[in-house]
C-alpha cells in the first residue's frame, strides 16, 4: 500500500501527456492478456496508482478502437523516449551508420520483447484502415528519431527517402518478430541485416549516379550530337 502511494504522490503532477507515457508500458503488459481494452488501462492505472477516473481522461474513448489506438500510440512514444535515453551517451559515435541503425531497430525490438502477443494485436488495430493515417504518422516519427540518434542532417528530399526506407524496415522487421520463435530471434536479426544491407547498396547506387549527373556536361553532350567526332 505504502509503494502505491509513493506512485500516486509521484505522478500527482504529471500531465495527461505525462501521464501517458507512465502508463503505456503497462498497459502493454496487461495487453498480452486484456488486449487493448479498457482493463488493461485499469490495470495499469492500479500499478502505478494512478485514479482511474484519471487514467481514462488521459486515454479518451474516440469511436472504435480509438481508446485501443491512443495506448498504441502512448506505447510508441514510451519507446522512442526510451531509447532516446539509452542511446544519449554517444555510444553511436564510433559505429558505422549500418550498425548505428541496426542497434536502434534491435533496442527497439528488445523493448518488445515478451510482448509479441500485445504487439501482434497493436498491429492488426493499426492496420485498421481510419487507423492507418495516424500509423503513418508514428511510424515516420520514430523513424525520424532513430535517423536523428544516427546522426542524420540531411535536409533535402534524402531526408524523406531514408525516413520512409526505414519505416518500412522496421514495420517489416515487427511483421517478422511477433512470429519469431527462433532462438535469441535469430531470424529476425538475420532479415533485419538483409534489410539494412539493401539500403545500403540502394543508398551507394544512388550517390553514384548522382556524383555522376553533377560531372554530366548538358552542352558538351549536345555538342557531341551536333558535331559527332569523325
Amino acid at each position: 500500500m505504502a509503494g502505491a502511494q509513493t506512485q500516486a504522490d509521484a505522478h500527482a503532477d504529471a500531465t495527461l501527456d505525462e501521464l501517458r507515457v507512465i502508463l503505456a508500458p503497462q498497459i502493454a503488459q496487461a495487453a498480452v492478456f486484456d488486449g487493448w481494452s479498457e482493463a488493461a488501462l485499469l490495470s495499469a492505472a492500479e500499478h502505478e496508482g494512478v485514479d482511474p477516473a484519471v487514467a481514462r481522461l488521459a486515454f479518451p474513448s474516440k469511436g472504435p478502437q480509438g481508446r485501443a489506438m491512443e495506448m498504441i500510440c502512448a506505447w510508441i512514444t514510451s519507446v522512442d523516449a526510451a531509447m532516446l535515453a539509452h542511446f544519449a551517451d554517444g555510444r553511436l559515435d564510433t559505429m558505422k551508420i549500418r550498425d548505428r541503425i541496426r542497434a536502434l531497430v534491435t533496442f527497439r525490438l528488445h523493448a518488445s520483447a515478451g510482448l509479441e502477443e500485445a504487439l501482434s494485436r497493436a498491429l492488426a488495430i493499426q492496420a485498421m484502415p481510419q487507423n492507418l493515417a495516424r500509423s503513418l504518422k508514428t511510424g515516420w516519427s520514430s523513424a525520424d528519431a532513430m535517423w536523428r540518434l544516427a546522426g542524420d542532417t540531411a535536409t533535402d528530399y534524402n531526408h524523406y527517402t531514408k525516413r520512409a526506407l526505414l519505416g518500412s524496415i522496421y514495420a517489416a522487421t515487427l511483421a517478422v518478430f511477433v512470429s519469431d520463435e527462433s532462438e535469441a530471434k535469430a531470424d529476425t536479426l538475420a532479415f533485419l541485416d538483409r534489410r539494412i544491407e539493401g539500403v545500403m547498396r540502394f543508398e551507394k547506387t544512388k550517390a553514384q549516379l548522382l556524383q555522376q549527373r553533377e560531372h554530366f556536361d548538358v552542352a558538351r553532350f549536345l555538342g557531341r550530337l551536333r558535331y559527332p567526332q569523325a
